[in-house]
């Protein structure tokens, strides 16, 4: 565990994999719920977590460094399920880059189920994990100007859903209705770090 300072009032904490930093911000969000520690922003990413607004981060960071942090809990159980059209304009491209055909690539990635690994890129926007990493994509080469939303996609081991309109580099494999961001909504976003996703190909059950 690496501990960086940002800032007068934060801290960055690196971590070298995405369950020890699931683990870790389970471990904060239980702290912070207990009232043994006061921060304003607990926001984690690949292999980080970032506090934000510390009384006092220096202290923080000796106890971090000198603490063990506990495995993170089991999973909850319930899924969210996101109805999925796989009619991508990037379904053959992710097809021969893992020798498959198009009707596999579907079934391989409605077969796996996934887990939110973190949010970022725009509220609402879920970095899925789940795949193997036999099949990690890469990125387009080109960005298109505007993704639509809705748009389900694949970049190195994460796939995710665009909630919104926006560019993007991301190859496209399909697209579902589901509604990943609404301000109306309690809570706004549908997924959330920990949250278990499985992709079901229109037309199943």
């Amino acid at each position: 565990m690496r501990v960086l300072p940002v800032g007068d009032d934060a801290l960055l904490v690196e971590v070298s994999s995405g369950e020890e930093a699931r683990a870790l911000h389970t471990e904060l969000l239980r702290r912070r719920a207990e009232g043994a520690l006061s921060v304003r922003e607990i926001v984690p990413a690949a292999r980080t977590v970032l506090l934000d607004g510390l009384a006092d981060p220096a202290r923080l960071a000796s106890e971090l460094t000198t603490s063990e942090v506990p495995p993170a809990p089991p999973r909850a159980r319930d899924v969210v399920e996101l109805p999925v059209r796989y009619d991508g304009p990037d379904l053959a491209d992710v097809a021969a880059h893992w020798g498959v055909s198009a009707r596999e690539v579907a079934r391989i990635h409605a077969g796996t189920e996934f887990s939110v690994a973190f949010c970022g890129f725009a509220p609402g926007f879920g970095y899925l994990t789940g795949l193997p990493p036999r099949y990690d994509v890469p990125r387009r080469a080109t960005p298109r100007t505007a993704v639509p939303a809705g748009a389900v996609a694949l970049a190195g081991p994460y796939t995710g859903v665009y909630p919104r309109s926006s560019p993007g580099g991301w190859q496209l494999i399909g697209t579902t209705d589901a509604v990943l961001w609404d301000h109306t909504r309690v809570p706004a976003a549908l997924l959330s770090p920990g949250t278990r996703v499985r992709f079901v190909a229109a037309g199943s059950s």
